[in-house]
């Protein structure tokens, strides 16, 4: 018995002893009076011992069975679920394994077996969060994060927007590096599933904005000179999307939260399903994505979405893709990253401007008044080479004045009659070239 029961059995026997009335028994253990009656009729049949749960060292009929919870430790410590967040875990037990548990009793079964969480909680510091945009479809942060997602060595980038309203992923694409195409992509998503978002929260990277954009001063400004736009730029121009540009990672938190949980989850859902390929993976995340906003996602402050309809005059091939301008001869032919190419369905004159578009869903075309063209790869013939001759080796003939050590030309002054003399200097001028 604890010191509390033990105390509560004196003064219970008080009152049966007559020394302690009903009411003042319950003033002083802070009971109602029935409750005093009942501990009265228990201690007077039953002795102190009534006073004690009868649960005491009893195990809990509602208490998970250590069997069970060995189970469950067996399952973490496995291949496919070790260092999912516990939360994750408790979802995961119940989808593949068939076993319901709370996140709390999963929690304290882990934690019991030496276990701890890898995703712990950092300290907390105040932050001011931005209000979320009432509408859906008014703000649409993209972003990309380098990580692990195979469990190996190698990083892949994965592209994403989130919209700022409800928090939905409303595109996700993986690709091998941060890279145009994958942005690309994940706006493609976005504006096929909901419409055209009214603008984009990007960061400063050169794929939304050219670094020249810093570089160009207020008298040039003055003076009519722009900095080009990227072609992701270029293409929200033709879309009517607005670029807002973040000065840091904190200004667009709700992406930035956004790879922390998928770091946290991704990673185990692709072990499980074996998933090992860029191709495989974004196969998965076109069926992961809904599961997840039904998870995670939040009503907009207002129902009406701002999503706007894409215009049945606007191709979505000729927007999202990379667009150049080249000159095409009039035979059709035209240059790009060092091959030639041929137009096979168009007469053009020559020097004709074009539009060039590199698209992943339609390769390489040519738009050229609103209409496009196929082209070919093109080889030039070669020209013929003709053989280098020889260039003719001149030799003096031997009366030439340099060749000496001949007689045609008399060498020396006919005062030198010395004929010792005569043979000395043949042999130190003229021997070699005799």
């Amino acid at each position: 018995m604890t010191q509390g029961q033990i105390n509560r059995y004196h003064i219970i026997m008080k009152s049966l002893e007559g020394k302690m009335t009903v009411a003042e028994v319950a003033a002083t253990l802070r009971l109602s009076e029935r409750q005093v009656k009942r501990l009265r009729s228990g201690v007077k049949a039953e002795g102190a011992a009534f006073l004690v749960h009868k649960g005491k060292n009893k195990p809990s009929t509602r208490a998970t069975p250590e069997q069970m919870q060995s189970k469950v430790v067996e399952l973490y410590r496995s291949e496919d679920y070790s260092g999912a967040n516990f939360l994750h875990f408790s979802e995961l037990l119940a989808e593949y394994e068939g076993i319901n548990l709370s996140y709390s009793t999963v929690r304290s079964t882990l934690t019991a077996a030496g276990i701890e969480s890898p995703k712990k909680r950092r300290r907390f510091k105040p932050h001011r969060r931005r209000k979320r945009k009432r509408q859906e479809g008014l703000l649409t942060q993209m972003d990309a994060t380098p990580y692990e997602w195979f469990g190996g060595r190698a990083k892949f980038s994965l592209h994403g927007g989130i919209d700022d309203a409800t928090g939905k992923i409303v595109g996700a694409y993986m690709e091998k590096n941060e890279c145009l195409h994958g942005y690309l992509e994940v706006m493609r998503q976005i504006i096929e599933k909901n419409g055209t978002p009214a603008a984009a929260y990007v960061d400063m990277h050169a794929i939304f904005r050219s670094p020249k954009a810093d570089k160009i001063t207020v008298d040039e400004q003055l003076e009519g000179k722009v900095v080009n736009d990227t072609q992701f730029g270029r293409a929200m121009k033709e879309l009517g999307i607005n670029l807002i540009y973040a000065r840091s990672a904190p200004a667009k938190g709700r992406v930035e939260r956004l790879w922390e949980t998928l770091q946290s989850r991704l990673v185990i859902e692709f072990r499980i399903r074996k998933i090992s390929t860029i191709h495989e993976a974004n196969a998965f995340l076109a069926e992961y994505i809904p599961k997840f906003n039904d998870q995670f996602a939040v009503e907009p402050e207002q129902v009406e979405s701002a999503y706007s309809p894409l215009s049945t005059n606007l191709d979505l091939d000729l927007i999202l893709c990379v667009k150049t301008k080249r000159t095409v001869d009039g035979g059709g032919e035209f240059s790009f990253h060092g091959k030639s190419f041929k137009v096979t369905n168009g007469d053009f004159r020559g020097k004709t401007k074009v539009d060039v578009i590199v698209s992943a869903t339609r390769g390489i075309i040519v738009l050229y008044n609103g209409k496009t063209y196929d082209v070919v790869p093109f080889i030039k013939p070669k020209k013929v080479k003709q053989a280098k001759q020889e260039p003719k080796k001149y030799i003096p003939p031997d009366e030439h004045y340099h060749k000496y050590g001949k007689p045609s030309i008399p060498l020396y002054s006919n005062d030198l009659v010395d004929e010792e003399i005569y043979k000395m200097l043949n042999d130190i001028f003229l021997s070699k070239y005799a």
